[in-house]
């Protein structure tokens, strides 16, 4: 329980009273990252609930991603920042991760940031006027889904670094676990409200998602030799974006077949 909560804290800006003893087992808590998805999901799918009925679906997704920034302290989106900023710059790796480690603004972070939102935003409205407001649930459980294949066999790129604490030290057991949970949490979710189909085709987009992460995580191996807390987070908000995109598409497919 003392896990499950601190993994809450860590995760997340939602007050919860940690434990202030060291867990030198703490990668274990990886197990718990769909949980907190899940924790956020609810938020997020209430935020956009009594919004789009006050406001309507554009500022209601707007509200709903203000939240998806203040429940996560902005962490993922820094990382974003610090990604597009180092990542792009056509540097060599010491000065890529030099350049990451830079508190200061880029402007391809600028511009990774606010394509990011934009399109999340857009895409929220997009799923609302389609009455898919479901998937704004499974959104945030997707996005630590991802977090977990990155971690899994992973190699960190710096010798320190927050996200070293789960790169490559993530356990078949518990990634299998992770992944389990995961999809476990979007069955009984859209079964429970919904139907079969609606379970598959969150499913397979999730799927398909994951399946880029693995790619793009190549993509980064290949730049960096490894990957970063700021990579981790870039892949958590690129997820959640990505997965909007991906099962709208494939809703979409799907009716007109």
């Amino acid at each position: 329980m003392d896990r499950m909560i601190s993994t809450i804290g860590f995760l997340t800006r939602i007050p919860v009273k940690t434990s202030s003893k060291f867990d030198p087992n703490f990668n274990k808590s990886i197990v718990y990252f769909p949980f907190v998805g899940l924790i956020l999901g609810i938020i997020y799918f209430m935020t956009l609930y009594i919004g789009n009925i006050i406001f309507g679906s554009f500022v209601g997704g707007i509200f709903t991603v203000t939240a998806t920034v203040f429940l996560t302290g902005g962490l993922h989106l820094d990382g974003l920042g610090d990604t597009f900023d180092g990542l792009y710059s056509n540097r060599d790796k010491e000065r890529i991760l030099e350049i990451m480690k830079d508190s200061r603004l880029g402007t391809n972070a600028l511009l990774g940031i606010m394509i990011n939102l934009i399109l999340k935003i857009g895409m929220i409205d997009l799923l609302v006027k389609n009455n898919m407001l479901y998937v704004i649930l499974i959104m945030p459980i997707v996005g630590r889904l991802a977090l977990c294949l990155s971690c899994y066999k992973g190699k960190p790129a710096r010798e320190q670094g927050m996200g070293n604490v789960f790169i490559g030290k993530i356990q078949k057991k518990d990634f299998i676990i992770t992944m389990i949970s995961g999809f476990g949490f979007i069955f009984l979710y859209t079964i429970s409200f919904y139907n079969l189909m609606i379970f598959f085709l969150t499913a397979i987009s999730a799927l398909i998602v994951v399946t880029i992460v693995y790619f793009y995580r190549n993509h980064v191996y290949k730049k960096i030799d490894g990957i970063t807390g700021d990579i981790l987070g870039a892949i958590c908000e690129l997820s959640e974006t990505l997965y909007l995109i991906v099962l709208f598409l494939g809703v979409k497919i799907w009716l007109s077949i």
